[in-house]
């Protein structure tokens, strides 16, 4: 595969399990930064041989839009902000391949926002996060 294609968000990368939901929100060690409009819940944990290093949660309340287009339009936004910064947060794991990263993205907002807006959030959120990684780690 050449090195000039687009990053990708594919299947693997996102959080389908109930138990590994349940353990990001009532586990006790995550943790949650914010950056209007997004809120970030983040736990580091152990990678399993077939995990990727970063698994991703992403929702949208129904309380903040009523018609499924809306919600769907800011998945979308908030999916492709993230594809354009999960490099931040690979490159942060790099000097501790044993561990892996689960992130919720939350929409907290009641009104649509550009897509630049939701991307100048999320790269808050991801810059914030890897600098943090980076001190646990003592880069």
């Amino acid at each position: 595969m050449p090195e000039t294609s687009a990053p990708k968000f594919g299947k693997k990368e996102r959080i389908v399990s109930r138990t590994l939901m349940d353990k990001l929100f009532r586990g006790g060690s995550s943790r949650s930064m914010s950056a209007f409009p997004l809120r970030m819940v983040y736990m580091t944990m152990e990678r399993g041989s077939h995990d990727e290093p970063v698994q991703v949660l992403i929702s949208v309340s129904k309380r903040h839009f009523k018609r499924a287009v809306k919600r769907n339009r800011v998945k979308r936004q908030i999916r492709e902000a993230y594809r354009n910064n999960k490099h931040l947060l690979a490159e942060a794991l790099l000097p501790t391949p044993e561990r892996a990263l689960a992130l919720a993205f939350i929409w907290q907002a009641d009104k649509l926002f550009d897509s630049k807006e939701v991307t100048q959030a999320m790269h808050s959120l991801t810059q914030r996060l890897a600098e943090r990684m980076d001190r646990e780690t003592g880069k």
